[in-house]
């Protein structure tokens, strides 16, 4: 099938063509970079020169991706909706990984300040993440791929959300993300100078993820997002108060029952690291109840760039097209 990558100069653009390159059923015949337009992609991001070494990057437009077979959208919120209108009209399946098309009109405007260009595809759009909406996406034309905390986060606290054990109260979300997460532009908060040996919080209260948890979680979320000095991987660490007698060994027991089946969700006893899931599209995951505090504590881990973009966008695309779903993806991290 001949796909094209729309913003494919970014980090999760980079990684999308790596990963499509070594894809048994999908050729990338377009690649994109608005601010890279007419120059080589390996010159640009020289890891990826041995499958796209004569490539350049072309134009963001329509008429690019015209006669696909599927298009990923790899562009900062805002930019989709003004792009992917026009690709449903000529192109087979829409994968975007921006935010444009996660959440209704109404909320995304409450969390993004703007108002949307294409309220009536958010409708139709179905929300990608697999391991919670496989069957909605077996023949899908708009899938929106969900953000890395989200996934991250859903991933470990939806399982006791759908079991009803918890008591409604409001989720308290802290994770770590590696600066990749905040993407390739330049900004003076990402210098080395500014990142290195420091850990920080920010989007305090407001980050905007916090709707597509609670619009997936159907609960309050009090999430903080920080960022870590390294390049990529993502922990988060989410606290709920459990009905009943939950127990760690009954928390547990719950997400093999639901995961041990599920090719790229692995339940580990002991803490998970980031480190695990580099390089893959794997999500570690845990949980313990504290019988002092009463509190459920559960963790996850997952690579921001490969479960938390470009690899759950595959993932989509392989279900989608009802292609094997681990096909062109590691269940296993790189190590060390």
């Amino acid at each position: 099938m001949r796909v094209g990558v729309a913003g494919a100069s970014g980090y999760g653009g980079a990684e999308l063509l790596r990963l499509l390159h070594a894809h048994p059923s999908f050729e990338v015949v377009v690649a994109t970079g608005q601010r890279n337009e007419g120059s080589l992609i390996a010159e640009h991001t020289p890891s990826l020169t041995g499958g796209y070494g004569e490539s350049a990057y072309g134009p963001t437009l329509p008429a690019s991706f015209e006669g696909l077979d599927a298009v990923f959208v790899a562009l900062p919120h805002g930019a989709s909706q003004e792009l992917v209108p026009e690709l449903m009209q000529s192109t087979t399946k829409v994968f975007d990984l921006g935010a444009d098309f996660r959440l209704s009109p109404d909320v995304y405007e409450q969390w993004y300040g703007d108002a949307h260009l294409a309220p009536s595809l958010c409708a139709t759009a179905i929300y990608g993440l697999v391991e919670r909406n496989r069957a909605a996406l077996v023949g899908a034309q708009l899938i929106a791929v969900p953000g890395c905390y989200p996934t991250a986060t859903i991933l470990g606290v939806g399982p006791f959300v759908d079991a009803g054990l918890l008591t409604g109260e409001t989720i308290i979300v802290d994770a770590a993300s590696g600066v990749s997460g905040a993407g390739r532009a330049i900004k003076d908060s990402l210098h080395f100078s500014e990142v290195d040996e420091s850990f920080s919080a920010y989007g305090l209260l407001d980050h905007r993820h916090t709707a597509e948890m609670e619009m997936t979680l159907e609960t309050q979320v009090l999430f903080t997002p920080h960022l870590v000095p390294m390049v990529r991987g993502m922990l988060v660490t989410a606290y709920a108060k459990p009905k009943g007698q939950l127990t760690t060994q009954t928390a547990l027991d719950l997400l093999h029952e639901v995961y041990d089946d599920e090719p790229f969700v692995h339940v580990v006893s002991a803490p998970p690291t980031t480190k695990a899931a580099s390089g893959s599209n794997a999500a570690f995951v845990t949980a313990r109840v504290d019988p002092r505090t009463g509190f459920l504590l559960i963790l996850s881990a997952i690579d921001n760039l490969g479960k938390g973009a470009a690899g759950q966008a595959i993932q989509c695309a392989n279900v989608s097209f009802g292609i094997e779903e681990t096909t062109g993806l590691s269940t296993m991290g790189v190590y060390p």
